[in-house]
Protein backbone atom coordinates (compact mmCIF):
# COMPACT_ATOMS: atom_id res chain seq x y z
CA UNK A 1 0.00 0.00 0.00
CA UNK A 2 1.49 3.33 -0.79
CA UNK A 3 2.01 6.12 1.64
CA UNK A 4 -1.15 8.29 -0.19
CA UNK A 5 -3.25 5.12 -0.18
CA UNK A 6 -3.02 4.82 3.23
CA UNK A 7 -3.49 8.59 4.18
CA UNK A 8 -6.96 7.82 2.51
CA UNK A 9 -7.96 4.65 4.19
CA UNK A 10 -7.20 6.28 7.59
CA UNK A 11 -9.04 9.16 6.77
CA UNK A 12 -12.17 6.99 5.61
CA UNK A 13 -11.86 4.57 8.62
CA UNK A 14 -10.93 7.92 11.53
CA UNK A 15 -14.31 8.84 13.38
CA UNK A 16 -16.01 12.11 12.60
CA UNK A 17 -17.69 14.08 14.85
CA UNK A 18 -19.92 15.71 12.57
CA UNK A 19 -23.45 13.92 12.40
CA UNK A 20 -25.72 13.45 9.75
CA UNK A 21 -28.82 14.87 9.39
CA UNK A 22 -30.92 11.73 7.76
CA UNK A 23 -30.42 8.52 9.99
CA UNK A 24 -31.32 5.05 9.27
CA UNK A 25 -32.28 2.70 11.81
CA UNK A 26 -31.40 -1.12 11.16
CA UNK A 27 -33.81 -3.56 12.07
CA UNK A 28 -34.51 -7.28 10.41
CA UNK A 29 -37.58 -7.00 7.59
CA UNK A 30 -39.11 -9.84 6.47
CA UNK A 31 -38.52 -10.34 2.71
CA UNK A 32 -38.91 -13.11 -0.15
CA UNK A 33 -36.47 -15.97 -0.30
CA UNK A 34 -35.75 -15.63 -4.06
CA UNK A 35 -34.00 -18.71 -5.83
CA UNK A 36 -32.85 -18.33 -9.58
CA UNK A 37 -34.00 -20.16 -12.01
CA UNK A 38 -33.44 -20.23 -16.11
CA UNK A 39 -36.80 -19.60 -18.22
CA UNK A 40 -37.51 -20.10 -21.78
CA UNK A 41 -38.81 -17.09 -23.87
CA UNK A 42 -41.70 -19.22 -25.45
CA UNK A 43 -44.60 -17.84 -27.74
CA UNK A 44 -48.00 -18.23 -26.42
CA UNK A 45 -49.28 -19.86 -29.29
CA UNK A 46 -47.42 -21.16 -32.22
CA UNK A 47 -49.74 -21.62 -34.99
CA UNK A 48 -48.97 -22.87 -38.53
CA UNK A 49 -50.12 -21.03 -41.90
CA UNK A 50 -51.63 -23.95 -43.71
CA UNK A 51 -52.37 -23.86 -47.64
CA UNK A 52 -56.28 -24.36 -48.19
CA UNK A 53 -55.89 -25.85 -51.78
CA UNK A 54 -53.12 -27.71 -53.31
CA UNK A 55 -51.00 -26.31 -56.00
CA UNK A 56 -47.90 -24.60 -56.92
CA UNK A 57 -46.83 -21.86 -54.44
CA UNK A 58 -46.70 -18.68 -57.13
CA UNK A 59 -45.98 -15.81 -54.82
CA UNK A 60 -44.02 -16.11 -50.99
CA UNK A 61 -44.51 -13.04 -49.32
CA UNK A 62 -42.58 -13.58 -46.04
CA UNK A 63 -39.41 -15.01 -45.07
CA UNK A 64 -38.45 -16.51 -41.21
CA UNK A 65 -38.52 -13.69 -38.23
CA UNK A 66 -40.76 -11.25 -40.60
CA UNK A 67 -43.42 -9.68 -38.37
CA UNK A 68 -46.73 -10.22 -39.69
CA UNK A 69 -50.13 -9.06 -38.76
CA UNK A 70 -53.47 -11.04 -38.28
CA UNK A 71 -55.04 -11.78 -42.01
CA UNK A 72 -51.73 -10.69 -43.48
CA UNK A 73 -50.91 -12.56 -46.88
CA UNK A 74 -48.04 -14.75 -46.45
CA UNK A 75 -47.94 -16.90 -49.49
CA UNK A 76 -50.32 -17.15 -52.82
CA UNK A 77 -50.73 -20.78 -53.61
CA UNK A 78 -51.90 -21.23 -57.65
CA UNK A 79 -53.34 -24.19 -59.61
CA UNK A 80 -52.68 -23.68 -63.31
CA UNK A 81 -55.25 -26.54 -63.89
CA UNK A 82 -58.27 -24.15 -62.32
CA UNK A 83 -57.34 -21.17 -65.10
CA UNK A 84 -58.02 -23.79 -67.81
CA UNK A 85 -61.14 -25.56 -65.97
CA UNK A 86 -62.77 -21.33 -66.09
CA UNK A 87 -61.81 -20.83 -69.35
CA UNK A 88 -63.43 -23.85 -70.79
CA UNK A 89 -66.57 -23.29 -68.32
CA UNK A 90 -66.73 -19.63 -70.06
CA UNK A 91 -66.75 -21.12 -73.24
CA UNK A 92 -69.95 -22.93 -71.89
CA UNK A 93 -71.75 -19.94 -70.41
CA UNK A 94 -71.06 -18.75 -73.44
CA UNK A 95 -73.16 -21.04 -75.45
CA UNK A 96 -75.41 -21.46 -73.38
CA UNK A 97 -76.44 -17.69 -73.58
CA UNK A 98 -76.56 -18.30 -76.98
CA UNK A 99 -79.37 -20.96 -76.63
CA UNK A 100 -80.79 -19.47 -74.11
CA UNK A 101 -81.40 -16.66 -76.26
CA UNK A 102 -82.29 -18.31 -79.55
CA UNK A 103 -85.36 -20.80 -76.96
CA UNK A 104 -86.18 -16.82 -75.89
CA UNK A 105 -87.26 -15.71 -79.79
CA UNK A 106 -88.76 -19.00 -80.58
CA UNK A 107 -90.70 -19.24 -77.58
CA UNK A 108 -91.76 -15.38 -78.49
CA UNK A 109 -92.10 -16.37 -82.18
CA UNK A 110 -95.01 -18.72 -81.27
CA UNK A 111 -96.92 -17.26 -78.35
CA UNK A 112 -97.35 -14.33 -81.11
CA UNK A 113 -98.51 -17.53 -84.09
CA UNK A 114 -100.43 -19.32 -81.10
CA UNK A 115 -102.55 -16.16 -80.36
CA UNK A 116 -102.96 -16.02 -84.37
CA UNK A 117 -104.34 -19.25 -84.50
CA UNK A 118 -101.32 -20.43 -86.41
CA UNK A 119 -99.40 -22.62 -84.26
CA UNK A 120 -100.06 -25.32 -81.66
CA UNK A 121 -100.06 -24.96 -78.07
CA UNK A 122 -97.90 -27.74 -77.56
CA UNK A 123 -95.25 -26.17 -79.67
CA UNK A 124 -94.97 -23.26 -77.62
CA UNK A 125 -94.69 -25.13 -74.36
CA UNK A 126 -91.99 -26.92 -76.14
CA UNK A 127 -90.06 -23.66 -77.01
CA UNK A 128 -90.78 -22.76 -73.14
CA UNK A 129 -88.77 -25.95 -71.67
CA UNK A 130 -86.35 -25.06 -73.98
CA UNK A 131 -86.13 -21.75 -73.01
CA UNK A 132 -86.27 -22.94 -69.38
CA UNK A 133 -83.27 -25.65 -70.12
CA UNK A 134 -80.92 -23.63 -71.68
CA UNK A 135 -81.29 -20.74 -68.60
CA UNK A 136 -81.12 -23.48 -65.94
CA UNK A 137 -77.68 -24.89 -67.87
CA UNK A 138 -76.14 -21.33 -68.06
CA UNK A 139 -76.70 -20.76 -64.49
CA UNK A 140 -75.01 -24.20 -63.30
CA UNK A 141 -71.86 -23.38 -65.26
CA UNK A 142 -71.64 -19.68 -63.88
CA UNK A 143 -72.08 -22.00 -60.12
CA UNK A 144 -69.30 -23.78 -61.31
CA UNK A 145 -67.39 -20.77 -62.72
CA UNK A 146 -68.18 -19.11 -59.11
CA UNK A 147 -66.22 -22.50 -57.16
CA UNK A 148 -63.62 -22.45 -58.86
CA UNK A 149 -63.17 -18.31 -58.33
CA UNK A 150 -63.38 -19.20 -54.76
CA UNK A 151 -60.47 -21.67 -55.18
CA UNK A 152 -58.76 -19.27 -56.16
CA UNK A 153 -59.54 -17.24 -53.28
CA UNK A 154 -58.36 -19.72 -51.48
CA UNK A 155 -54.90 -19.97 -52.79
CA UNK A 156 -54.18 -16.72 -50.58
CA UNK A 157 -52.41 -18.11 -47.82
CA UNK A 158 -53.35 -15.48 -44.44
CA UNK A 159 -51.50 -15.31 -41.59
CA UNK A 160 -53.38 -16.96 -38.72
CA UNK A 161 -52.45 -14.60 -35.39
CA UNK A 162 -49.92 -11.67 -35.59
CA UNK A 163 -46.93 -12.52 -34.60
CA UNK A 164 -43.58 -13.21 -35.98
CA UNK A 165 -42.79 -16.01 -38.05
CA UNK A 166 -40.53 -18.49 -36.86
CA UNK A 167 -40.27 -20.46 -39.84
CA UNK A 168 -41.44 -21.29 -43.59
CA UNK A 169 -40.30 -24.50 -45.01
CA UNK A 170 -41.25 -23.63 -48.53
CA UNK A 171 -40.27 -21.29 -51.42
CA UNK A 172 -41.67 -20.27 -54.34
CA UNK A 173 -42.95 -22.75 -56.87
CA UNK A 174 -43.00 -25.31 -54.74
CA UNK A 175 -45.87 -27.85 -54.94
CA UNK A 176 -47.89 -28.13 -51.84
CA UNK A 177 -50.85 -30.00 -50.86
CA UNK A 178 -53.82 -29.13 -49.13
CA UNK A 179 -53.35 -28.24 -45.32
CA UNK A 180 -49.84 -28.38 -45.36
CA UNK A 181 -48.06 -25.47 -43.55
CA UNK A 182 -46.39 -22.81 -45.69
CA UNK A 183 -44.95 -20.58 -42.55
CA UNK A 184 -45.29 -20.97 -38.54
CA UNK A 185 -46.07 -17.83 -37.01
CA UNK A 186 -45.02 -17.22 -32.92
CA UNK A 187 -48.37 -15.25 -31.54
CA UNK A 188 -46.90 -12.41 -30.30
CA UNK A 189 -48.04 -12.45 -27.00
CA UNK A 190 -44.44 -14.16 -25.33
CA UNK A 191 -44.50 -15.86 -21.54
CA UNK A 192 -41.57 -16.96 -19.42
CA UNK A 193 -41.72 -20.74 -19.67
CA UNK A 194 -39.77 -21.62 -15.80
CA UNK A 195 -38.49 -25.08 -15.03
CA UNK A 196 -38.37 -25.14 -11.07
CA UNK A 197 -36.46 -27.62 -8.88
CA UNK A 198 -39.35 -30.57 -7.61
CA UNK A 199 -38.30 -29.74 -4.42
CA UNK A 200 -39.71 -26.11 -4.93
CA UNK A 201 -43.22 -27.66 -6.18
CA UNK A 202 -45.29 -26.72 -3.28
CA UNK A 203 -43.88 -22.96 -3.30
CA UNK A 204 -44.87 -21.93 -6.51
CA UNK A 205 -48.56 -20.51 -7.07
CA UNK A 206 -50.30 -18.59 -9.63
CA UNK A 207 -49.77 -15.09 -9.13
CA UNK A 208 -46.03 -15.25 -6.74
CA UNK A 209 -44.10 -12.56 -8.35
CA UNK A 210 -40.97 -13.18 -10.84
CA UNK A 211 -38.15 -11.07 -11.28
CA UNK A 212 -35.86 -10.62 -14.02
CA UNK A 213 -32.17 -11.08 -12.77
CA UNK A 214 -30.52 -7.78 -13.69
CA UNK A 215 -33.56 -5.57 -14.29
CA UNK A 216 -36.40 -4.07 -12.25
CA UNK A 217 -39.16 -5.47 -14.37
CA UNK A 218 -41.21 -7.68 -12.30
CA UNK A 219 -44.13 -10.41 -14.08
CA UNK A 220 -46.83 -13.05 -12.84
CA UNK A 221 -47.05 -16.60 -12.59
CA UNK A 222 -49.93 -17.39 -14.85
CA UNK A 223 -49.74 -21.26 -14.92
CA UNK A 224 -48.09 -24.34 -13.19
CA UNK A 225 -48.88 -27.41 -15.26
CA UNK A 226 -49.76 -30.20 -12.98
CA UNK A 227 -47.00 -32.53 -13.48
CA UNK A 228 -43.64 -33.07 -13.16
CA UNK A 229 -40.75 -33.96 -16.00
CA UNK A 230 -37.05 -34.47 -15.01
CA UNK A 231 -37.06 -33.38 -11.67
CA UNK A 232 -38.70 -30.05 -12.41
CA UNK A 233 -41.97 -27.99 -12.14
CA UNK A 234 -42.85 -26.04 -15.46
CA UNK A 235 -44.79 -22.86 -15.21
CA UNK A 236 -45.40 -20.39 -16.88
CA UNK A 237 -45.06 -16.47 -16.52
CA UNK A 238 -45.93 -13.39 -18.36
CA UNK A 239 -43.45 -10.17 -18.10
CA UNK A 240 -43.04 -7.16 -19.82
CA UNK A 241 -41.18 -6.16 -22.75
CA UNK A 242 -40.59 -9.95 -23.59
CA UNK A 243 -40.90 -9.16 -27.58
CA UNK A 244 -37.53 -7.85 -27.61
CA UNK A 245 -35.98 -11.28 -26.97
CA UNK A 246 -35.55 -14.12 -29.23
CA UNK A 247 -38.22 -16.95 -29.10
CA UNK A 248 -36.08 -19.40 -27.20
CA UNK A 249 -33.80 -17.08 -25.58
CA UNK A 250 -32.94 -18.05 -22.09
CA UNK A 251 -32.94 -15.60 -18.88
CA UNK A 252 -32.16 -15.65 -15.63
CA UNK A 253 -35.28 -15.09 -13.12
CA UNK A 254 -35.55 -14.88 -9.57
CA UNK A 255 -38.38 -16.44 -8.32
CA UNK A 256 -39.98 -16.98 -4.24
CA UNK A 257 -39.65 -19.75 -2.85
CA UNK A 258 -40.67 -18.89 1.07
CA UNK A 259 -39.82 -15.96 3.10
CA UNK A 260 -36.81 -15.06 5.25
CA UNK A 261 -34.87 -11.92 7.48
CA UNK A 262 -32.38 -10.11 6.02
CA UNK A 263 -31.52 -6.95 6.65
CA UNK A 264 -32.30 -3.96 3.87
CA UNK A 265 -31.32 -0.32 4.13
CA UNK A 266 -31.30 2.28 1.12
CA UNK A 267 -28.64 1.98 -1.24
CA UNK A 268 -27.39 5.23 -1.08
CA UNK A 269 -26.13 4.47 2.49
CA UNK A 270 -23.48 2.30 0.45
CA UNK A 271 -20.35 3.75 -0.61
CA UNK A 272 -17.14 1.58 -2.38
CA UNK A 273 -13.59 2.77 -1.74
CA UNK A 274 -10.76 0.59 -2.77
CA UNK A 275 -13.32 -2.41 -3.60
CA UNK A 276 -14.54 -2.39 -0.10
CA UNK A 277 -18.05 -1.56 0.14
CA UNK A 278 -18.46 0.54 3.76
CA UNK A 279 -21.69 2.20 5.58
CA UNK A 280 -21.09 4.86 8.21
CA UNK A 281 -22.16 4.38 11.65
CA UNK A 282 -23.71 6.47 14.22
CA UNK A 283 -21.69 5.49 17.88
CA UNK A 284 -22.98 5.64 21.29
CA UNK A 285 -20.94 9.21 21.81
CA UNK A 286 -22.67 10.72 18.74
CA UNK A 287 -19.65 10.34 15.89
CA UNK A 288 -19.61 8.23 12.94
CA UNK A 289 -17.61 5.65 12.05
CA UNK A 290 -17.37 3.86 8.47
CA UNK A 291 -17.38 -0.02 9.12
CA UNK A 292 -17.17 -2.69 5.92
CA UNK A 293 -20.27 -4.67 5.19
CA UNK A 294 -20.76 -7.59 2.37
CA UNK A 295 -23.64 -6.48 -0.18
CA UNK A 296 -26.41 -9.14 -1.05
CA UNK A 297 -28.72 -8.85 -4.05
CA UNK A 298 -30.87 -5.41 -4.79
CA UNK A 299 -34.68 -6.19 -3.21
CA UNK A 300 -37.53 -3.65 -4.26
CA UNK A 301 -37.29 -2.70 -0.19
CA UNK A 302 -33.30 -1.93 -0.59
CA UNK A 303 -29.89 -3.10 -0.88
CA UNK A 304 -29.74 -6.40 1.21
CA UNK A 305 -26.64 -6.48 3.62
CA UNK A 306 -25.28 -9.96 4.53
CA UNK A 307 -22.64 -8.84 7.15
CA UNK A 308 -21.35 -5.74 9.48
CA UNK A 309 -24.50 -4.58 10.44
CA UNK A 310 -27.03 -5.52 12.76
CA UNK A 311 -30.36 -5.32 14.65
CA UNK A 312 -30.59 -1.55 15.87
CA UNK A 313 -27.30 0.28 14.29
CA UNK A 314 -27.92 3.84 13.18
CA UNK A 315 -26.90 3.94 9.91
CA UNK A 316 -26.06 7.62 8.53
CA UNK A 317 -26.75 8.77 4.91
CA UNK A 318 -23.36 10.36 3.48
Amino acid sequence: MTFKTFILAALLLAPITAQAANTFTVKPVTVPDEKAVFATVESANVVAARARIGGTIAELAVRAGDAVAQGQIIAVVGDKKIALQIDALNAEIKGYAATAQQAGTERARLAKLVHEGIASRAALEQAEKNASVAASAESAAEAQRDVLRRQIADGEVHAPVAGRVLNVPVTAETVVMPGEAIATVAEQHYILRLEVPERHADSIHVGDTVRMDGSAAEGKIVLVYPQIKNGRVIADAAAPDLGNYFVGQRVRVLISVGMRQTIVIPPQDVTARFGVYYVRLQMPDGKTEAVPVQRGQLLPQGREILSGLHDGDVVVQP
